[in-house]
């Protein structure tokens, strides 16, 4: 399956998860390609879109390889990955430190003045535009269930079939409408894929908080 941008993935993701339109549900994007589909499934579902930011921690030298990944108050750590790179822990305290300002100042630059939308007792459908490894998806699914959530979907366009038996392990229910292997980049199973700006999750934010089309 081919999607042609990030719009056209939100709408047939929406379709998937129509069965929880009218439900106590908040709509969770994880910035910043996320917010783009996110919008199209909260806007179809009628429900508040709200960000969850996680961020990937990076090995020493390659901060493209992940070692971990943390949320707001979760860390989720590779410790097979830590040992076998010789990570030191004054490394990992320095990387998770500056994540955890990077992760501060997006939502203070994505929310403004807005509070984050409250999940307790909520269904907390949690939005990416794909899954690579699947590192920053489970720090946001544990975000979420520490939040209070009753119930937490983890909704996404693509994701590697051998990462879903770990994601399934996280979230009490996975919608992934498709799964191809072999599998290298979430990118390559979209015609347009170009980087999302910080603008445009401002943007979506402000216009779910208004009702805004």
């Amino acid at each position: 399956m081919i999607f042609a941008d990030r719009v056209d993935a939100g709408a047939r993701l929406a379709e998937a998860l129509e069965r929880f339109a009218g439900d106590d549900v908040v709509v969770l994007a994880i910035p910043r390609g996320g917010v783009v589909v996110g919008e199209v499934v909260a806007r179809a579902l009628g429900a508040p879109l709200d960000v969850v930011v996680p961020r990937k921690i990076g090995a020493p030298m390659n901060p493209e390889l992940g070692i971990g990944a943390i949320a707001p108050g979760v860390r989720v750590l590779d410790p097979r990955m830590i040992q076998m790179l010789g990570v030191t822990p004054d490394y990992l305290e320095r990387e998770i430190e500056t994540q955890e300002r990077e992760i501060d100042r997006r939502e203070r630059a994505y929310r403004g003045p807005r509070p984050s939308v409250d999940v307790r007792g909520k269904v907390a459908v949690i939005v990416d535009d794909g899954v690579a490894t699947g590192g920053t998806a489970i720090a946001a699914l544990r975000w979420a269930r520490g939040a209070g959530a009753e119930r937490i979907v983890l909704a996404v366009p693509v994701a590697p079939g051998r990462s879903l038996a770990r994601l399934r392990d996280e979230a009490d229910e996975v919608v992934v409408l498709s799964a191809p292997d072999p599998f290298s980049a979430v990118g390559e199973w979209y015609r347009s894929f170009r980087q999302t700006s910080d603008r445009e999750v401002v943007d979506a934010l402000a216009r779910s908080a208004t009702g805004a089309p």
